[in-house]
């Protein structure tokens, strides 16, 4: 290989396995890379920048924009909330949740789908005493299964399409991979319903241990009238130097404060309610002024203006390695954890001092402005409120779904263009007063966007380096014997295998150009391979890491990281099966 192959090997390695450890956000990893690939001279200006004029990122902002109106407008969740209201339990309720999640991700991308459904699903399983980790690892799959069935389906379909323009060929029609995705998503579904009463473990989320959490997390105390921090502010008290809790709520009368500033003085009767490790509890009993109070109870920390959340801190997080104390959270997010749960179990610990991880879930205290506030600030994957009824379907609902139909038939045959349709779509929902200027602005998530685009300058950077070549050539040394069909299962090995650890977007990205070269080295048609490495970055079930939405769900079922493989690992076998069947089959050879 020439030294523009081993240096762009050497970069990729670096760059999957920051992602991989999940050091650094994936947008500056991939940008980083592709710039310092145009810095060495690897790949030219047009060639780094090219993704960023591509139609995918375009489109995958525009779809950003229609989801994000399905989702404020509530067009999806009268639909959910009828198939979630029946009593019934086992395969037969499982059917109702997969079936129409796989269907609506066809059409919607999968991240916003999982983020309405998910509470939803966990609510309901809780109100009926279900534990609620039978039902939201299905929910994330059959959304993944479903967001093969069209391009619109998730952004990786729409990336694969826009790498193959960017190669000179046709891109991916709306309908082209429903002859394979439909047929892998309804068997994909029924391995759901049946196995998973089978093979998932019972676990309690965070949901589940909320009221135990607040009770073992919360103490009361009240101040002594006349005694020494009557008239003196917290801080001055010594109320923000406790070892083990710390001051989240002040009930004065029929006066409320929370959170509460360190400024804030306190007044004799005042009922502090405090949160942390509580089981011992020495600081506050050897606390002048202050005396223990026999109200305890978690609904006096809800009110009016007050509400419990759950919030699930993304990949992307910058909460991510970092205590709460460091972020100041409580006045940061103007909110206070109550408890952190993680991979099925409450951290039991100074709160504060907790470095917090992808996939952690914290319980929280807010006011009820909290979500639209923090929904898109990029730190949490999901935000979904406790003990809150949904809000009704905004009467825009029934025109937000009208356009969302239009987007599909209008693409559908042919008439306009994905992109086209896609923006057309997201100007006329804020034409219509579905979403306003800002909320469509935040609705797109630039991180994505800047994966998609300067991950073309990575693929082309390994394509123009002979790297492409020389990897095919490795895959060919051990599927050749096996022929064109064998060059098939090892790229799609290859993809399936690196989009557990990596984002799917960069591994399709990156196995992409070795399965062009891998298509041109046996002299079979490309599209077929890049409709492998399609399915391959797309269908990810072995870890909760591998997608977004497996992450989404991994805190509010209270899973374990091996949860995933037990129903994961025979999805995955039908899934590869049946791709190897009906690809060569259907684009053939």
């Amino acid at each position: 290989m020439s030294w523009q192959a081993w240096f762009t090997l050497a970069l990729v390695a670096v760059a999957v396995y920051v992602l991989a450890r999940d050091r650094l956000p994936p947008a500056p990893v991939i940008l980083g890379a592709t710039v310092t690939l145009l810095i060495v001279g690897i790949i030219s200006p047009e060639q780094a920048f090219a993704g960023f004029s591509n139609p995918a990122p375009i489109t995958v902002g525009a779809l950003f924009v229609v989801a994000r109106a399905v989702e404020v407008t509530g067009a999806l969740e009268a639909v959910v909330g009828r198939l979630m209201g029946k009593s019934e339990k086992g395969p037969l309720q499982l059917a109702r949740i997969v079936g129409p999640t796989a269907f609506a991700s066809a059409f919607l991308n999968n991240t916003p789908l999982v983020a309405m459904s998910a509470p939803e699903v966990a609510e309901w399983a809780d109100r009926r005493g279900l534990p609620a980790s039978r039902y939201l690892i299905p929910l994330s799959y059959a959304a993944i299964l479903g967001g093969v069935i069209t391009v619109l389906g998730t952004s990786t379909n729409l990336v694969v399409s826009g790498l193959l323009v960017e190669a000179g060929f046709e891109p991916i029609a709306l309908f082209e991979i429903t002859k394979v995705g439909l047929p892998l998503a309804a068997a994909g579904c029924l391995v759901i319903v049946a196995l998973a009463g089978r093979l998932l473990p019972d676990r309690q989320g965070a949901r589940e241990g909320f009221d135990q959490s607040v009770r073992e997390f919360t103490v009361a105390m009240r101040v002594l009238e006349g005694g020494p921090l009557d008239g003196s502010s917290l801080e001055e008290g010594g109320l923000r130097a406790l070892q083990h809790v710390y001051c989240v709520q002040i009930d004065r009368g029929s006066q409320v404060i929370a959170p509460v500033a360190p400024t804030e003085v306190l007044r004799g009767g005042d009922e502090l309610t405090f949160v942390g490790k509580v089981d011992t509890v020495v600081d506050l009993q050897r606390q002048r002024g202050l005396t223990s109070s026999e109200v305890h109870h978690a609904e006096r920390l809800g009110g009016a203006d007050r509400a419990f959340f759950e919030c699930v801190v993304g990949d992307q997080s910058s909460l991510v390695g970092r205590t709460l104390k460091e972020v100041e959270f409580r006045a940061t997010y103007q909110a206070a954890v109550l408890a952190i749960h993680r991979a099925g179990h409450r951290i039991d610990a100074k709160l504060g001092d907790v470095r917090l991880r992808t996939g952690d879930t914290l319980l929280l205290l807010a006011d009820r402005g909290f979500r639209s506030r923090y929904r898109e600030s990029g730190d949490f994957l999901l935000i979904a409120g406790l003990g809150q009824a949904p809000a009704p379907p905004s009467r825009k609902a029934p025109l937000v779904g009208a356009i969302v139909f239009g987007v599909v038939v209008l693409a559908g045959v042919g008439l306009v263009p994905i992109l086209e349709a896609a923006l057309g779509a997201a100007i006329l929902l804020v034409a219509v007063g579905a979403l306003s200027l800002t909320e469509a602005r935040r609705s797109v998530d630039i991180d994505v966007l800047i994966v998609i685009a300067a991950a073309f300058g990575l693929s082309a950077a390994v394509t123009e380096s002979g790297l492409a070549d020389a990897l095919a050539g490795s895959l060919l040394a051990v599927f050749a014997p096996f022929g064109a069909i064998g060059a098939l299962v090892g790229v799609l090995l290859a993809t399936m295998a690196l989009t557990e650890v990596l984002t799917n977007n960069a591994a399709a990205v990156l196995l992409f150009p070795i399965a062009m070269s891998t298509a041109a080295a046996v002299g079979a048609d490309p599209r077929p391979f890049a409709i492998m490495v399609l399915l391959g970055a797309s269908l990810s079930f072995l870890t909760p890491i591998g997608y977004q939405t497996n992450l989404m769900v991994y805190g509010l079922g209270g899973y374990r990281f091996g949860d995933y493989a037990r129903l994961g690992l025979p999805l995955n076998l039908v899934v590869f099966t049946l791709a190897l069947l009906l690809v060569p089959q259907l684009w053939p050879l």
